[in-house]
């Protein structure tokens, strides 16, 4: 049997690879801390899973439109004025099972050899691992801690050339908790005025989880992006709907038939039970989504002094998401090696920095999708192993 050639270019999420190591140690009998998946440890509200079982029971056990239920587009679209302030049509938007699929269509409309993505880094693995796939040149733009992780316009504009096909941007940011503010994003939407030949793809599946009164800036604020622009979200994150596996993304009218067509080559359509939930989860009460809010704003700041405690670590406070990204360099040790010592040794299961791209040496990933409780004893833990290694 031989593979095609391209299955060597294909990367992988290091999270799914730590969280099958961290149960098969449980397994044996180990105790482990889990603070590396980006999963809330929540469950879905009740009123979704009743949706959920409701449309069961009414039949919804078949396929449906391509580009999703209207009223689940419909839906988005108000989402999208309430929370964004911005106006988009239904017919623009493209239901899909889970975040990764907006991903991978605009990877495959812009990605081939000979063209250029530019991408964060540190940022979310699989940007770099589907820029691979497609055969384009994966152009990494460094996030600056003394800047709370959020980009420099200037820098990111300087990476673009006439081969740059797309530019991808995350905001708030996987693996870092740092947002773009609207002062660099400004700046970028100026500057991308000179560049009319390139699409940015906007990843904003973290956009309702901010803290200390921060904006979301969206790309979709923007009018002269909106003929170029991709915007990504879901509800995995927001409505703790990760095994639910369903995500959207608003793409430009001359682009959305050909990202319908992807995904009828590939899905041929989202689930149909999980949209009819979904259409709860967006026009329901959002009270529970405000409730999680408050527990990881709270976990986010113990997170950053029980980390900032921890000698050799330095970490700055994550704005969104619910990740926290320290500076491990000053124990001397290397990402993996740190990485594969807490989880082994200590009983930790977190991520090395460089996990998420060349630029994350020097950090670690630790999710406080997790209680209070458990977040003190993964990090009494990891103290506990440094002081005695």
């Amino acid at each position: 049997m031989t593979l095609a050639s391209r299955m060597s270019l294909l990367g992988t999420e290091t999270a799914f690879e730590v969280f099958a190591k961290a149960k098969a140690l449980e397994a044996q009998g180990k105790d482990i801390v889990h603070l590396h998946i980006g999963a809330p440890d929540f469950n879905t509200p009740g009123n979704i899973v009743e949706a959920g079982k409701k449309a069961l029971e009414d039949g919804w056990h078949k396929y449906t439109p391509a580009k999703g239920l209207p009223d689940l587009r419909e839906a988005v679209a108000e989402n999208i004025r309430e929370f964004r302030g911005a106006e988009v049509n239904p017919d623009n938007v493209l239901i899909v099972p889970g975040g990764k699929p907006t991903m991978f269509y605009a990877m495959m409309m812009f990605g081939e050899a000979g063209k250029e993505i530019i991408y964060p880094n540190p940022g979310f693995p699989i940007y770099e691992s589907m820029i691979h796939w497609s055969e384009a040149e994966a152009v990494p733009y460094g996030l600056e801690e003394d800047k709370g992780f959020a980009f420099s316009a200037e820098t990111v504009l300087g990476l673009i050339t006439p081969a740059t096909s797309l530019l991808i941007v995350n905001t708030p940011a996987n693996p870092t908790g740092g947002i773009v503010p609207r002062s660099e994003m400004d700046k970028l939407v100026k500057g991308l005025e000179d560049h009319p030949h390139v699409t940015v793809l906007c990843d904003e599946i973290y956009s309702r989880q901010l803290y200390d009164g921060e904006e979301h800036v969206s790309i979709l604020q923007y009018p002269s992006m909106k003929d170029r622009a991709i915007m990504l979200d879901g509800w995995s994150k927001t409505y703790a709907m990760t095994g639910w596996r369903l995500g959207y993304g608003v793409w430009p009218s001359h682009l959305i038939e050909h990202a319908e067509r992807i995904q009828i080559n590939s899905s041929s359509c989202a689930n149909a039970v999980t949209q009819v939930a979904a259409i709860e989860a967006l026009r329901g009460p959002q009270g529970a989504v405000d409730d999680m809010l408050v527990s990881f704003d709270e976990r986010r700041k113990i997170i950053h002094e029980e980390l900032n405690a921890i000698p050799g670590f330095s970490c700055v406070m994550p704005k969104g998401a619910f990740y926290a990204f320290p500076n491990t360099s000053g124990t001397g040790i290397s990402s993996k090696v740190l990485e594969e010592e807490l989880l082994n040794v200590a009983g930790v299961a977190c991520l090395s920095g460089a996990s998420f791209g060349a630029f994350g040496e020097g950090y670690m990933r630790f999710s406080y999708a997790n209680s209070a409780e458990n977040i003190r004893e993964g990090l009494r833990r990891v103290r506990e192993h440094l002081a005695n290694r």
